[in-house]
């Protein structure tokens, strides 16, 4: 039996303790790598309930990162919190309340906004005289200025007549609250009296001042002139109101 110092026995059983210490560090996982929790640089960004538009499900966002349900997600590892918040379009974003009282005011009143109607005849020495009335029903403040446009049409649409000419007048805008009214004088002379040409309009066109679309009003009045001797029919400026 050979004999073995006790300094070299302690020496052979360091070296194996050793060894299994290393055998038992090399078991890991059953895909060969360590167990243990790693750290890895960054910071995560926190959670938010709320959305920002523009951002699909599961779509990737500007550096890499990824989005869901509409939130943008930070680039890895850059520690920035993810943005939230609701994204408005260019030029379509909603106003404050007085931003929106302020679009819901002012402007031309268009066509579609306007109703006509020709109120009660008003007879004068020798003339006939009308107010044509347009009415606001929009929901909105709008304004009209100047002169109407108007020709008298037969059943068919056809224009009987020329169109009517301008009376002199100072043009102002008046301004429609929603349910306002403003007037122009439709006038010509009584046919029995100046003997002009005559012929029994079905409609008045109207135009409000600016527009092309035109509002067709039943007319129920009689007789017009269309020719000859005067004939001409005038308008006046709007004015605030339903009649003078």
């Amino acid at each position: 039996m050979a004999y073995t110092s006790p300094s070299r026995r302690r020496t052979a059983l360091l070296a194996g303790a050793i060894a299994a210490l290393g055998l038992l560090t090399g078991c890991g996982t059953d895909h060969g790598t360590a167990g243990g929790p790693q750290k890895v640089p960054g910071t995560a960004a926190p959670a938010t309930g709320d959305t920002t538009t523009g951002a699909a499900a599961g779509s990737t966002a500007p550096g890499g990162g990824s989005t869901t349900a509409g939130r943008t997600a930070s680039p890895p590892g850059s520690g920035a919190p993810a943005t939230t918040g609701h994204a408005t379009a260019s030029g379509t974003g909603a106003g404050t309340g007085s931003d929106k009282n302020t679009a819901a005011q002012g402007g031309r009143c268009h066509t579609s906004e306007l109703r006509a109607a020709i109120g009660r005849m008003d007879p004068g020495a020798g003339q006939e005289n009308f107010p044509l009335v347009l009415t606001n029903v929009s929901g909105r403040t709008c304004t009209v200025r100047g002169y109407p446009g108007a020709a008298f049409v037969d059943a068919s649409g056809r224009q009987l007549g020329p169109d009517p000419k301008r009376s002199s007048g100072s043009p102002a805008t008046v301004t429609l609250k929603p349910g306002a009214s403003a007037w122009a004088g439709l006038t010509f002379s009584n046919p029995g009296v100046s003997g002009a040409r005559t012929a029994k309009p079905a409609a008045l066109i109207v135009t409000p001042p600016d527009e092309r679309d035109h509002l067709t009003v039943k007319w129920t009045a009689g007789q017009v002139p269309v020719g000859g001797n005067s004939s001409s029919v005038f308008l006046t400026v709007l004015s605030p109101g339903t009649a003078p």
